[in-house]
């Protein structure tokens, strides 16, 4: 059975313990979260398609009347199938790609707080990124290697992206003030 990327990452995360809808956003939201995002309401949708194809079942929680989801044998042979198919071309998004795509029509001083802007948000991210590391440096479980490998791409993403704010006045023939491309 073919699964969508979201579905599949659900499963996958399902693969690891049962969870309910919320812990299964909070915790692909801190491991897959900086690259794929799933939002509350699309994880519940496919939850519930899910669990009508029989990929997973849940079971109501006493406490908080949450359900607890748990994936089925089924759902494992689906996410085991989608672990493995090939990938889709990516889709990149990068919605200040369109501000910069229209620069032209920004005044200088306007566009010069926009990188600065984007210079704080990738500082950051890149600072959170080699905290996190740090952190998983001495992980040894199964999954450590997977976790490891996609936070280097997001790292030399965010170096990437910080080296190529530093260049871009000069891609785009503008000067700006020397605060907007200090590193």
């Amino acid at each position: 059975m073919t699964v969508s990327a979201t579905a599949g990452a659900l499963l996958g995360l399902l693969a690891d313990r049962p969870m309910t809808g919320w812990e299964l956003v909070e915790e692909a939201g801190s491991r897959v979260g900086n690259f794929w995002t799933i939002q509350r309401s699309q994880a519940y949708r496919e939850l519930a398609a899910l669990e009508r194809e029989g990929l997973c079942e849940s079971t109501q929680e006493q406490v908080r009347g949450r359900r607890r989801y748990r994936i089925t044998d089924a759902g494992r042979d689906a996410y085991l199938e989608w672990v493995a198919s090939t990938p889709r071309d990516e889709n990149v998004r990068v919605p200040f790609l369109l501000t910069v795509a229209f620069a032209a029509d920004i005044p200088p001083g306007r566009f010069a707080e926009l990188i600065e802007d984007q210079r704080r948000r990738h500082a950051e991210k890149l600072e959170r990124y080699e905290s996190l590391r740090k952190q998983l440096a001495a992980d040894d479980s199964p999954r450590a290697g997977g976790r490891r490998a996609t936070l280097e791409l997001g790292i030399g993403y965010e170096r990437a992206t910080l080296a190529w704010l530093d260049e871009l006045p000069s891609h785009l023939g503008i000067d700006l003030p020397d605060s907007a491309t200090e590193t």
